[in-house]
């Protein structure tokens, strides 16, 4: 395992990040402890959380096995969702938001559930329309300069929404944004037009979440029943939306005998050619038990030439430029 810098920040990760969703949604106790130690002993040393997932359980169970070398490891959390939508319901017992009073609930509601003082990288969860960036960011910095938090994060902005939360802190002198957590694979590429080369401009650290396109990746729906595998393509309405163009089977099929072709993993191989884009930090991974992860641990096992990475590309198609001269090659 290798370990990189974080942005600009003085700490340094793992190239890969546990995503820790599934802890109390799809793996009890047990399995997180285990799923928890598989990747400890792999080298992993940041986990990725939210405070709704599983309903706030992810937070209790995470906190739980980190209590005893909380030193030892980077966490992050995120605020934006009510913590009770996470069953889909849409409920909103308190609101949502990035306000200055949600913010500072959502932060001590966490920090309660992860059993910690601090938290090391805390995420807007997402945009909010119904409240300026100002007020947003002047509420995460008032919890650096508390010692709530070190590092502000934000995830699934589009890329001029990351820049304005930038400048913004650069203005007012606030804290400045360590990290982003946009989506990436091989089937979502879109970050490539803008937000990833902002990133490496502004010298931000990149954790990609869903390399491996919800499971589509995997190989497992290219089935004649594929509406009975089990799996969030099938489980998750999003899931279903956000892959559901005709190409993306034709994609997977070929991203899979290529991975078989050359004796890999397809799991192991599309979190690999997720984790050695420059501009990423880390891809995210997850599963409901230990072994389920271990394809993704062994991702970072893979040597990806430039030549194999510009193979598996080729196998979709990169997304169109940022600027309106697409005549002119990219440097």
């Amino acid at each position: 395992m290798k370990y990189k810098r974080l942005g600009n920040s003085g700490i340094k990760v793992s190239e890969l990040c546990l995503g820790t969703m599934t802890f109390g949604a799809g793996a009890d106790e047990q399995a997180s402890a285990e799923i928890y130690k598989a990747s400890r002993d792999k080298g992993i040393n940041f986990f990725d959380c939210a405070n709704l997932y599983a309903g706030g359980q992810s937070e209790q169970i995470l906190g739980n096995l980190i209590k005893d070398h909380r030193e030892e490891v980077v966490i992050s959390s995120k605020a934006y969702f009510p913590v009770d939508s996470y069953a889909g319901g849409g409920a909103e017992t308190w609101g949502r938001g990035l306000n200055r009073t949600h913010l500072t609930r959502a932060l001590d509601d966490s920090l309660k559930r992860l059993n910690t003082d601090y938290i090391d990288v805390y995420y807007m969860h997402r945009f909010d329309e119904d409240c300026t960036l100002e007020e947003s960011l002047s509420t995460l910095n008032d919890f650096v300069r508390q010692g709530k938090i070190n590092y502000i994060g934000l995830s699934n902005f589009a890329a001029w929404q990351y820049m304005k939360a930038v400048g913004i802190t650069r203005q007012h002198n606030y804290a400045p944004i360590a990290c982003i957590q946009p989506m990436y694979n091989l089937l979502k590429r879109q970050c490539e037009s803008e937000i990833l080369p902002m990133a490496e401009s502004e010298k931000l650290g990149v954790f990609s979440y869903s390399p491996l396109a919800g499971g589509v990746l995997t190989g497992k729906y290219l089935v004649d029943n594929k509406d009975g595998v089990d799996g969030r393509l099938n489980e998750m309405a999003m899931y279903k939306k956000r892959y559901e163009a005709t190409r993306n089977e034709y994609i997977a099929a070929d991203f899979v005998n290529y991975a078989r072709e050359n004796g890999l993993d397809p799991i192991s191989l599309a979190i690999r050619w997720a984790g050695t884009n420059s501009a990423i930090t880390a891809p995210i991974i997850g599963g409901r038990s230990a072994e389920q992860l271990m394809p993704s641990l062994n991702s970072v096992d893979i040597e990806m030439t430039d030549e194999m990475r510009a193979e598996i590309s080729a196998l979709s198609v990169a997304p169109e430029t940022a600027t309106d001269r697409s005549e002119e090659p990219r440097t």
